[in-house]
């Protein structure tokens, strides 16, 4: 039954595949090229590889594809002497791309999504400019090919993503957008998407990016994670949908969930090495309260990373596992040099790395009250959606116990945050409104993260006035760390 099941998949496969088989000789998707390209998307990276040294290196599929495992190997490692190395191919490629057959519709998409693959990695290592110019040269691509052949599914995977992310731009930049051409909405690119997620070659990819969208960008619901459960579940050999599987779990406050798909993921030689899971187990054990097993995964994960992302978040919570631990004298002598570090390594790239920062700064100079620990073990416990935790820990506690304004705006922002994620919006909405207001005089983050909530809140409520209200109110805070993160939000649901 299974080898009948395998033989009806692989002929499915060829089947499907056969049009672009023989659509332009330039660009030919052959089996090989198939089985390279399944196994890149995994993130077994060596046996792709192998697969692509059988095939011609003048087939512009082969081209792209061999871009795309350099893409996963910087991405994944952060290593700035591999990036250093391997730069000067993304120019190479793009030339023998170039002169292949401006007739197929692979053409644009193929440099199109060399050039994405460059943005990605350079944003990683700190190539602002560069990587803008890249997006850029890749819209127009696509934009070009979406004309020339308006049912090619394969460019909407990538043109969706960037309409996108041209959609929740901020009011202040879309003159920008707009001078350099670039036009798009989030609905926009969620239809295209949609629509690219029924492609042969780029649907998985599309689907994937798609959830991103919805928890990165929009509001990520519970019908959305009960279709990422399925999806996952559909490829159980995927690595890649593993790991992004659980930073979007993560990332919405389900850290079991996360750590499910951590622990089911699958492993062995074929697999790419992420260091970057030994930081994600250490985030949920730290918040968990399981200090010594999260300074374990911190320190393993440094001892195996190459890179300048992420460094300095990684010893700021290295020096929350000794300040929140019950080992005082040690904890705050330990703590102490941990801080220190996060002031000199690293880079301020991402917004994580910006935080730490800003945290040591402040902490190195002024110091700490004992009511930050609660707070802190009260915001991580609730990011990990540990509420029962999240709400023993401050119930002991009121506004009033709080001496200084920013310490009664976080409480009341935790307050809120714990009952939100509980489902109980009406009791979240007086403890958000007031960390709003507490938060107004000074631009604290708490402010602009309480007013995203809110808008989220009434949004669900149906009550469009006020969600409409709170959303452009998140965007009215000037300075703060999560700025980026929460003006793309609200933009996003405004558009919508």
């Amino acid at each position: 039954m299974l080898t009948f099941i395998r033989r009806v998949a692989v002929a499915t496969t060829l089947l499907v595949f056969l049009p672009f088989v023989v659509s332009a000789q330039d660009f030919v998707w052959t089996p090989g090229l198939q089985r390279a390209f399944s196994d890149l998307q995994k993130l077994k990276v060596a046996p792709a590889q192998q697969q692509m040294a059988r095939e011609s290196t003048a087939n512009g599929i082969r081209i792209f594809l061999d871009d795309y495992a350099d893409m996963l190997l910087l991405a994944t490692s952060d290593d700035e002497q591999a990036f250093d190395r391997l730069s000067d191919r993304e120019s190479d490629r793009l030339d023998v791309l170039k002169k292949l057959d401006d007739t197929s519709p692979w053409q644009r998409v193929m440099l199109a999504e060399v050039r994405l693959h460059w943005a990605f990695v350079k944003l990683k290592f700190g190539k602002e400019v560069s990587a803008s110019w890249d997006v850029i040269r890749a819209y127009k691509l696509l934009a070009e090919n979406q004309k020339r052949f308006p049912n090619f599914l394969p460019t909407y995977k990538s043109l969706g993503t960037l309409h996108v992310m041209i959609g929740s731009v901020p009011d202040n930049y879309i003159w920008v957008a707009n001078l350099l051409g670039l036009h798009g909405n989030i609905k926009q690119g969620q239809d295209e998407l949609k629509g690219a997620g029924q492609d042969p070659v780029f649907g998985r990819e599309a689907r994937l990016i798609d959830f991103m969208v919805r928890a990165y960008v929009l509001k990520f619901t519970d019908a959305d994670e009960k279709l990422l459960q399925r999806f996952i579940s559909e490829h159980p050999d995927n690595l890649l949908l593993n790991f992004f599987g659980a930073t979007i779990e993560q990332k919405n406050g389900h850290s079991e969930q996360a750590l499910a798909y951590l622990a089911n993921r699958p492993t062995g030689k074929d697999y790419l090495a992420l260091p970057i899971i030994e930081n994600i187990l250490g985030d949920i054990s730290l918040q968990k309260g399981e200090y010594p097993s999260a300074i374990t995964h911190f320190q393993q994960f440094l001892a195996t990373y190459k890179g300048q992302n992420f460094l300095k978040d990684t010893y700021y919570k290295l020096f929350l596992c000794y300040w929140l631990g019950d080992d005082r004298s040690a904890g705050d002598i330990a703590s102490r040099a941990y801080l220190q570090k996060v002031i000199t390594v690293g880079r301020t790239t991402v917004e994580s790395d910006k935080a730490a920062h800003k945290f040591a700064d402040t902490y190195l100079k002024r110091g700490a009250s004992p009511n930050q620990k609660v707070l802190m073990r009260a915001r991580l416990a609730s990011d990990g959606g540990f509420t029962d935790s999240a709400l023993t820990y401050l119930r002991p506690y009121s506004e009033a116990k709080f001496p200084l304004t920013p310490e009664k705006a976080e409480y009341n922002y935790r307050m809120g945050r714990i009952f939100q994620r509980r489902n109980d919006s009406d009791a979240a909405i007086p403890y958000l409104s007031r960390a709003l207001t507490l938060s107004e005089p000074d631009q604290l983050s708490f402010g602009a993260t309480a007013a995203l909530q809110l808008g989220y809140i009434y949004k669900q409520k149906n009550d469009r006035t006020h969600a409409r209200s709170f959303f452009q109110k998140a965007i009215s805070f000037k300075r703060h760390e999560y700025k980026n993160s929460v003006d793309n939000k609200a933009r996003a649901a405004l558009n919508e």
